[in-house]
């Protein structure tokens, strides 16, 4: 009975290796066109499947654009829960300013799903906007409070910092087209120049005044 592949684990490896191509397809097409632009048949048609196959994968184009989000909302986590309480506090926030600028690198089609989302206001992940991702930032708030309460850092409103921080690092993803046609040619990689102004910027706001 063992001797042969079973049909069943046979197509679960094909629903995997489609289901992942549907959504390889559908960051390209959700982060060009948005939620409201983008339509099942674009989806498919980059996926390189019928549209009734790509439905028998995921029932909606709500489905799909759920699943990318959720999958992104750990990533878009990761970098604020690295934030160590026993680190140096300036060094620390900085490293912080630097691991977004990587996921910037890395995932902008990522970054400008998340954007069009909040655009929207937020439809498919409110709940976990007000859930995990409030918790996260209360906790590494209060973290960055008290480190300010011993005067190991300026005096800052945590919120409004870590959103100064998403601001400054995702816009290199969210308005590329803008900052590249702003540069021009003469600087290919934004993101350079990005991470040494942003890191004397964070540095000198953050730096207490007895340093």
């Amino acid at each position: 009975m063992g001797a042969e592949p079973s049909a069943e684990r046979k197509r679960t490896r094909i629903q995997i290796r489609n289901s992942e191509a549907i959504l390889e397809a559908a960051l390209d097409v959700f982060s060009q066109a948005g939620f409201r632009g983008a339509t099942l048949d674009q989806i498919a048609e980059a996926a390189g499947l019928s549209k009734p196959n790509l439905l028998y994968y995921f029932p909606s184009k709500e489905a799909i654009h759920t699943t990318l989000l959720a999958g992104l909302m750990d990533s878009w986590l990761a970098p604020l829960a690295a934030l160590r309480a026993d680190g140096d506090p300036v060094e620390e926030l900085l490293g912080y300013v630097r691991r977004k600028l990587a996921m910037t690198r890395r995932y902008p089609r990522e970054s400008r799903l998340f954007a069009n989302e909040i655009l929207q206001g937020a439809p498919h992940i409110h709940a976990m906007i007000a859930g995990e991702l409030k918790a996260l930032v209360d906790e590494k708030a209060a973290l960055i409070a008290d480190w300010a309460a011993q005067g190991r850092i300026a005096a800052v409103d945590p919120r409004h910092l870590i959103f100064s921080i998403w601001a400054t690092t995702q816009h290199y993803a969210d308005f590329d087209a803008q900052v590249r046609g702003v540069l021009g040619p003469a600087e290919p990689d934004p993101l350079v120049a990005a991470e040494q102004f942003l890191t004397h910027l964070f540095r000198a706001a953050l730096t207490p005044p007895s340093r």
